[in-house]
């Protein structure tokens, strides 16, 4: 093989890197294949139920260019009221990812409420190391937000 196909070959997964990044995304993590925020689970159940609640198609709210769902009529009611107060930290993208400098998508399940408000992360095990400093990544995420959707 050439030398210039080499280098196409060593370089092509670094220059779609690049491209990718450059792109601006969605204020809302809503994922690829959707567009429902918190993957369709109820945000307000986070706070009034403890616990990730799915939400049903018959009750959604369009907000900040995502579609939100609700476990219950109450629940849509109140979000509508003050969506910022329930909507999860920086778009509903990965706590920990944002406190490093970058994006990544989120799972329900992997979740807190931290003075009032709902951060969501990665995966259990990323949450765990997010949980490792709360207060310090919390303030590391402020300060990148929402820088990293550029």
């Amino acid at each position: 093989m050439s030398f210039s196909r080499v280098m196409i070959v060593l370089l092509l997964p670094f220059l779609l890197f690049t491209h990718a990044a450059v792109e601006a995304k969605d204020p809302v993590y809503t994922g690829t294949l959707s567009d429902l925020a918190v993957s369709g689970y109820d945000p307000v159940a986070y706070f009034k139920a403890g616990k990730p609640v799915e939400g049903r198609g018959d009750l959604e709210l369009e907000w900040n260019g995502a579609t939100w769902r609700f476990s219950s009529a109450e629940n849509l009611a109140v979000f509508q009221q003050t969506p910022e107060a329930y909507a999860p930290q920086y778009g509903g993208y990965c706590a920990w990812a944002v406190s490093q400098g970058y994006t990544a998508s989120t799972v329900p399940e992997a979740w807190r409420v931290v003075d009032g408000k709902l951060y969501l992360n990665y995966s259990k095990s990323v949450q765990r190391r997010w949980e490792g400093d709360v207060p310090g990544n919390i303030r590391k995420a402020d300060d990148n937000w929402p820088k990293v959707l550029n």
